[in-house]
């Protein structure tokens, strides 16, 4: 059985330090390594990046419980982080993203841009810090993606390690046929989190479609979530027409709520548990 393995890229921005806060209260509940990855373009970079990996690793080690690890990789942050988390077996990645305004680091698209083809799954937060009790209010749109349970057991996980709370959210669907479906998946998901004796709400929307993005994210603030857990959907789904402004949107999410992509790839499903290897 291998170790819960957490990877945070690092880019010494303030986005990035809060991305490694919400690791080390992740990995406190769930007794993570913390491997922090620094990519640079070239070797002249090297010894200035070892320095800085060393001064974070010295001013952090002391004060996380559990293994914290430094690596730098030569590369491109598009195509490395997913290398670097399947060769670290990494169960989690959680990165910083400056939403749809800074330029440094990555925007949401661009962050977009590597979680789509990870097999991994990614938390994505902006400058909004966790807090020490973690994720207690989880936001899980439903939709009629055929992945559904892989979605809800992650969630329940979180939600588990942080005795937290479940809000799931539905479009509202005139379609007979559809509605059927969607009604289905929320039975589905109420028995599920009952089940794992997990607490949740259940809110239908007033909108379909892309109307639907917008209602996820005002519910989302309005109840202050700490987390809002989606699907990569590529084109899987009903929302698949919306694209990745769906994603992206839900990402750079004015609340600046932190959001967990689960992508229906590959990932990783050991133990009955999505996160354990």
């Amino acid at each position: 059985m291998g170790q819960h393995r957490i990877l945070v890229p690092m880019d010494f921005t303030p986005v990035s330090d809060i991305a490694l806060e919400h690791a080390f209260v992740v990995g406190k509940a769930f007794n993570s390594e913390i491997l922090l990855l620094h990519i640079i373009a070239n070797k002249k970079e090297m010894p200035e990046a070892r320095e800085r990996m060393s001064a974070l690793l010295e001013l952090h080690s002391a004060t996380y419980p559990h293994t914290l690890q430094t690596a730098i990789r030569i590369g491109s942050i598009f195509e490395d982080i997913d290398d670097v988390a399947v060769e670290q077996d990494a169960t989690l990645v959680i990165m910083g993203t400056h939403g749809l305004k800074g330029m440094q680091f990555l925007t949401g698209g661009r962050a977009l841009r590597i979680v789509t083809n990870s097999s991994t799954p990614f938390i994505i937060t902006q400058e909004r810090t966790i807090k020490e009790n973690g994720y207690d209010d989880i936001v899980v749109p439903l939709d009629l993606h055929q992945d559904t349970k892989q979605k809800l057991s992650i969630a329940a996980e979180m939600a588990q390690y942080f005795e937290g709370r479940v809000h799931i959210i539905s479009p509202a669907e005139s379609d007979e046929f559809l509605k059927n479906q969607l009604l289905r998946n929320i039975e589905y998901a109420k028995e599920y989190f009952t089940e794992k004796g997990i607490d949740y709400t259940v809110k239908i929307s007033q909108h379909s479609s892309s109307a639907f993005v917008k209602d996820v994210i005002r519910f989302a603030a309005s109840i202050e979530a700490d987390l809002i857990s989606i699907m990569n959907l590529h084109e899987k789904s009903l929302m698949g027409i919306l694209g990745h402004s769906y994603e992206q949107q839900i990402i750079t999410n004015e609340a600046q709520i932190p959001v967990l992509v689960i992508n229906p790839i590959a990932t990783r499903v050991i133990r009955g548990s999505v996160f354990s290897r």
